[in-house]
């Protein structure tokens, strides 16, 4: 019962967090609708995607939305379909990255000396990699890098910005009372960081997951789109590499190439959306002012004076 109440919290939490927050609520619908488009795809794909069975180089119809490729296919089917492989790419190098950032930042701060040289000495020589030339070259010592190749490159260089600033903020809740009385109660270890050091940096952690989700999709697409992928699956990259080395703009196949980058786009913005509104909480001189101008309004000098002048005369009244 505990946790189902823990988990009802959670969720009315996030509600109100949510209609408080504008961009938090824009970025949620745009990753919601891309999210149930990437894990049922069928439903939103009308044709197989790599059949060349149309007309080559259609225009907009009914029957083709976003028209043909130039070999007969249908452009918003494989847009449906690439969303799948985007998406998945994006949280899963997100996720991985960030448990990655929070395993070796925080163990580094709490656990100090040498082991925290040694793992911050680590952490500053990913971090100073130049990070897509490096992508660049693990990837093109392997043809038709498989969809875990790339998920593996992004996440070996993705980790390290996240586990900095996860480990500097570890470094300041250290020598808290809480974490001090934790200790001096003899508990655990492990008890000490997950239930005393991580929940206050939760914000934080979900603002890394966010970052290394949107740096995944665009860098994801970057190696795809210069054939440095699988460029025979179907994703947003490989659209962009096949419409770019078939000329689609020169040939008056202009959403070939646009399609795919609109789409990048959007989920780059919900990601950003979302980054910038747990920045929000996670740092308070970025919230909105509003509320304190309301307050101002509320308590004009025009106003104070009238309920001070009201105070002040209505012991004479009553005298």
């Amino acid at each position: 019962m505990s946790a189902v109440r823990s988990l009802g919290r959670a969720l009315r939490g996030a509600g109100r967090f949510l209609r408080r927050d504008k961009k938090a609520l824009v970025g949620s619908i745009i990753l919601f609708v891309l999210l149930l488009i990437a894990i049922f795809p069928n439903w939103f794909t009308p044709d197989n995607p790599a059949a060349e069975i149309y007309t080559p180089g259609a225009g907009l119809s009914w029957a083709h939305p976003l028209g043909t490729t130039s070999f007969g296919q249908d452009v918003f089917s494989q847009l449906m379909a690439g969303t799948r492989q985007s998406v998945f790419i994006a949280l899963i190098v997100g996720l991985l990255s960030t448990v990655l950032s929070v395993v070796i930042g925080i163990t580094a701060a709490y656990s100090g000396g040498i082991l925290d040289d040694v793992l911050s000495l680590f952490t500053d020589v990913v971090l100073v990699i130049p990070t897509f030339p490096l992508i660049i070259v693990i990837t093109s010592y392997v043809k038709s890098a498989s969809f875990w190749l790339m998920v593996a490159v992004l996440v070996f260089t993705g980790w390290s910005y996240g586990a900095r600033q996860l480990r500097a903020q570890a470094l300041s809740l250290r020598n808290r009372d809480y974490l001090l009385a934790a200790k001096a109660r003899g508990e655990s270890t492990w008890y000490i960081v997950a239930v005393e050091l991580i929940p206050p940096m939760t914000s934080l952690i979900v603002a890394n997951f966010l970052g290394a989700a949107l740096y995944a999709i665009l860098a994801a697409s970057g190696l795809q789109f210069v054939g440095l992928g699988n460029i025979n699956t179907q994703s947003w990259g490989t659209m962009l590499y096949w419409a770019q080395n078939n000329e689609a703009l020169a040939t008056g196949l202009p959403l070939w190439a646009l399609a795919p980058g609109v789409a990048i786009a959007v989920l780059g913005s919900a990601f950003a959306l979302l980054n910038y509104a747990f920045d929000e909480v996670a740092n308070p001189a970025l919230r909105p002012v509003a509320g304190l101008a309301r307050r101002r309004r509320r308590w004009r000098p025009g106003a104070g004076a009238g309920v001070a002048a009201t105070q002040v005369a209505r012991p004479e009244v009553n005298a």
